[in-house]
């Protein structure tokens, strides 16, 4: 969905980069039904093969505060049945992308919006950004897969720790933990951000969405099970256009560089 003004999701493409730009900035764009609707829009436009990278951020001073609280509660109810229906395909939609999505944080991260950063393969951070597990806070448990992906990024205690406790994060803890690969001045995230996406979109062959692939297998498997899968993966990587040229080109440069000694 592109758009402006009252559209809650907006997408633009640049060449083989898709930017999902977040836009309730009065509700640090919060989460409600019509705005999970137009993300899976979002999700739906980033599976094209043509996209190869994704940038997710908010817009105006805020990444996402989670579900907004002040929405009806009619299809956001916590249950799980509401989980199942709302934040639930959201994450697995993520998952299922063969290409690096990664979260540009602007802002505060609280809740779901939290969740939402944590699911991107990737993370980078304005200087302002904060993260927050809001949910202890009202007497919930982590929701939109944190519990999957915070043990995962931290390690068990310190993610256990930080939601038990609920604590706001600076950017620049959340760059000592881990978290988040970089952190940059505000006026530079989005460029950094796309700058980044572009490089990985740049790749030849199918070799970094393979790789996602192969990592999230490897989180969830034994070793054996593992290499069956590299070895498939692999075999689809080989055959990918565009990887023999790549090849050529390396071997190219090793060539010359002996020529030169």
């Amino acid at each position: 969905m592109s758009g402006h003004g009252g559209v809650p999701v907006l997408t633009e493409r640049d060449g083989p980069v898709l930017t999902v730009t977040l836009n309730r900035p009065d509700r640090l764009n919060a989460l409600d039904v019509p705005t999970l609707h137009a993300l899976a829009e979002a999700w739906h436009e980033a599976a094209d093969p043509a996209i190869r990278a994704v940038v997710v951020t908010g817009a105006g001073r805020g990444f996402c505060a989670g579900a907004d609280l002040r929405a009806p509660r009619e299809g956001l109810h916590p249950g799980s049945s509401g989980l199942r229906h709302t934040y639930h395909p959201h994450m697995l939609a993520m998952a299922a992308l063969d290409k690096p999505v990664i979260a540009a944080v602007n802002g505060p991260a609280a809740g779901a919006g939290l969740s939402l950063a944590a699911a991107a393969d990737l993370r980078v951070a304005a200087e302002e950004a904060t993260f927050v597990p809001a949910f202890v806070s009202v007497g919930l448990i982590p929701d939109a897969g944190a519990g999957h992906f915070l043990p995962r990024l931290l390690g068990y205690a310190r993610a256990y720790e930080w939601v038990a406790t609920g604590r706001r994060l600076s950017a620049a803890e959340a760059l000592a933990w881990g978290l988040v690969s970089e952190v940059v001045p505000a006026a530079d995230l989005m460029p950094h951000a796309t700058r980044l996406a572009h490089t990985l979109a740049g790749m030849p062959g199918r070799a970094v969405g393979l790789t996602k692939r192969l990592f999230t297998h490897g989180l969830n498997s034994d070793l054996a099970g593992l290499l069956d899968e590299e070895a498939r993966l692999q075999a689809l990587a080989v055959a990918a256009p565009g990887r023999e040229q790549a090849r050529a080109a390396v071997v190219g440069r090793i060539s010359a560089k002996r020529e030169d000694v």
